[in-house]
């Protein structure tokens, strides 16, 4: 079948590469796609935001699916405007993408439903966020309702800092996504990324990762989209995921179902493993990003077969997706100046001798010049990938191939995975 990939970052270019492996997969095509992408898809000019465009390229090419990359059309209603016309998607409606839309929605459906999760209160103008903040002290965590591209959560460890994180979101920075914030209980424990497949009624476990969220090493500095992950995390035991499968990814999926918003597509569910067990932090109603990059990495089942299944209500009748034994890690590099102003247009040379041992380089920003010239065009650039027996051997393979690129304006952190490799080594 012909399949259309919306999208155009790190998590795309991973998602290409493993649709065009199956052997369902017809003519891939990607919008926009970019360099990397271009590789395994025919990219094309089409603009999401203009759900009729989508519609009409759909009924010229054929398309038998589309896989939508990114949150935004999702959250903008574009499966819905796919499904209404008679194309398969692959990706939840506006209704259940609400789950990564609005954190004060997913925070009420958990109190509904009894999910494990922080203590919350919703706020909506920065006198109520303030006061609101002397229940809570610090250290404590304050969050931008809407999409605010990875960059609208503040732990803060600090009254000042918690403030001054309020005051932020109610500035407009972060425009209709800061309208309403939600202020939240800080849990301890070890944060961890599980995902899963679902139709809206058929729900099944599709792998674990850990992200390193923090710009700098040691996990210091802002938050960012992702600086790098591995797969599976260890830490996230069989036992802890039958418990977070049982406790708070079914129980969603049945919730949105009850309340007339069935979920279809992947739920990413980021936990934290507190004392008392795994707790929802969040949700994200698409592939994580670098997450995507290490699990497709590991996919040994066909990725097409599976998100058709999600698309056509059966994946009860096919087999649960297999992965690989091995880990998979992932080091983003990133234009000097991200998350703040990246700086773009930086020349990339390199990547044919990174790949020359196994590892895979996904691009995530950036473009080709009309002299063959790759640059950055974006704070996230490349997601350099490599798998290994432990997270130690992944780790050092990814690393020498990032040693083997040159990009004199970008940087990455130098420790993903530490956590693990710290464990290994004990």
């Amino acid at each position: 079948m012909n399949i259309l990939l919306l999208g155009s970052g790190g998590r795309e270019h991973a998602l290409a590469w493993k649709l065009a492996q199956s052997p369902l997969c017809g003519t891939l095509y990607a919008a926009p796609g970019n360099p990397g992408i271009g590789e395994h898809a025919t990219c094309v000019a089409l603009d999401a935001t203009d759900h009729a465009a989508v519609i009409a390229f759909c009924e010229a090419q054929a398309i038998g699916l589309v896989v939508i990359g990114p949150e935004a059309p999702l959250v903008d209603g574009l499966a819905d405007s796919l499904r209404g016309a008679g194309v398969s998607v692959f990706g939840p409606s506006r209704g259940a993408a609400r789950l990564e839309g609005s954190k004060g929605f997913t925070k009420d459906l958990c109190e509904r439903a009894g999910i494990p999760t922080a203590a919350y209160v919703r706020v909506c103008n920065e006198a109520d966020g303030l006061s609101a903040l002397e229940g809570f002290g610090a250290p404590v965590v304050i969050k931008a309702d809407g999409l605010a591209a990875g960059k609208g959560v503040t732990v803060a460890m600090s009254m000042a800092e918690a403030q001054e994180a309020v005051r932020e979101i109610f500035s407009g920075r972060f425009g209709e996504a800061g309208a309403e914030a939600v202020i939240e209980e800080f849990l301890t424990g070890e944060e961890a990324s599980f995902f899963a497949l679902t139709d809206g009624s058929t729900i099944v476990p599709f792998g674990s990762a850990q992200d390193h969220k923090r710009v700098g090493e040691g996990d210091t500095g802002p938050n960012t989209g992702g600086m790098g992950a591995y797969s599976p995390a260890p830490v996230l035991t069989a036992a802890l995921e039958g418990e977070a499968m049982a406790r708070i990814l079914t129980p969603t999926v049945r919730a949105m179902a009850n309340e007339g918003s069935s979920y279809s597509g992947v739920l990413y569910a980021g936990l934290m493993l507190t004392r008392e067990g795994p707790k929802l932090i969040e949700y994200n109603c698409r592939f994580g990003d670098p997450e995507c990059q290490v699990l497709m990495m590991r996919l040994e089942s066909d990725l097409v077969e599976l998100l058709v299944a999600c698309a056509q209500n059966r994946l009860g009748s096919i087999q649960p997706p297999r992965f690989s034994p091995e880990v998979a890690l992932t080091v983003v590099m990133a234009a000097n100046g991200y998350p703040g102003t990246p700086e773009k247009g930086g020349r990339i040379d390199g990547i044919p001798a990174a790949q020359a041992d196994g590892a895979k380089v996904f691009h995530a920003g950036t473009a080709l010049g009309i002299d063959g010239v790759l640059t950055a065009t974006g704070g996230r650039v490349l997601n350099v990938t490599a798998t290994g027996a432990s997270v130690g051997e992944a780790q050092a393979k990814a690393y020498a191939a990032v040693d083997a690129i040159a990009f004199l304006t970008g940087f990455c952190r130098r420790d993903i995975g530490w956590r693990e490799v710290a464990r290994e080594q004990a």
